[in-house]
């Protein structure tokens, strides 16, 4: 990838998960509007790669986002140069209302009409609006996991990193899941994407990575995943 194309660029990342070091020397290259997979068995490093994009574990290297780096920023801070972050536990506030939780996700000092607005957002996921004054923790899990994306997109970001959306969804909560994921990337926001699901993820995504034992060990298309029998028995196959 060209480097002026990269929104997300990371080089010899190191990082560590307490007192355990976790990632040992990755890199990845993430352009705009793009979708793009981190696959690997649990336990692989895939969730602490995140976390040091967010500036939530210790690491080292180059963590760089359209062209100026994140390290030693705060997670805040990375959040209002434009990277949102959806974990795995998604990390609603269980007693406030939809709205309330839609409306902590606004980057702080922007007016109601800058980037995403509330009703583009309630537009994009329809089973928000219907619970619009409902308490989070009322909600299902595949209508937690709108919410949590939702609130990430009030922020306005050009690049969401999110971590396992699926998990624990009904097929058809998947569905439709992965229909807002393809959706977002109309709107020209990147995401950097990790799923257990490998097929859905070849699916939506325009390139791929694996990672095991902390380092990649794979970078290509899907297609070319897919062709690669040998890599996936013996870095995916459970």
């Amino acid at each position: 990838m060209d480097k002026s194309s990269a929104l997300l660029r990371l080089t010899g990342l190191q990082a560590w998960y307490g007192q355990s070091h976790v990632l040992h020397g990755v890199s990845l290259e993430v352009a705009r509007g793009e979708i793009v997979s981190i696959l690997g068995r649990n336990g692989a490093g895939r969730s602490t790669l995140l976390k040091a994009v967010m500036g939530q574990v210790r690491s080292t290297g180059e963590i760089d986002f359209e062209g100026r780096s994140l390290a030693g920023l705060a997670t805040y801070a990375i959040a209002q140069r434009g990277v949102g972050y959806v974990p795995e536990s998604r990390d609603v506030f269980p007693a406030l209302t939809v709205q309330q939780n839609l409306l902590l996700g606004r980057k702080s000092g922007t007016v109601p009409d800058d980037g995403w607005r509330e009703e583009e957002v309630l537009t994009l996921f329809p089973s928000l609006e219907r619970r619009y004054k409902v308490a989070a923790g009322a909600l299902s899990g595949g209508e937690q996991q709108m919410l949590a994306l939702g609130r990430a997109l009030m922020g306005n970001p050009r690049l969401l990193l999110i971590d396992e959306p699926t998990e624990g969804l009904s097929p058809q909560m998947v569905g439709q899941v992965a229909h807002y994921l393809a959706l977002l990337r109309q709107r020209q926001v990147a995401v950097l994407l990790i799923e257990q699901k490998q097929a859905l993820a070849l699916e939506l995504s325009q390139r791929v990575y694996v990672m095991g034992r902390g380092e990649m060990v794979f970078h290509g298309t899907p297609a070319q995943l897919a062709a690669d029998q040998a890599l996936q028995q013996e870095w995916l196959a459970l």
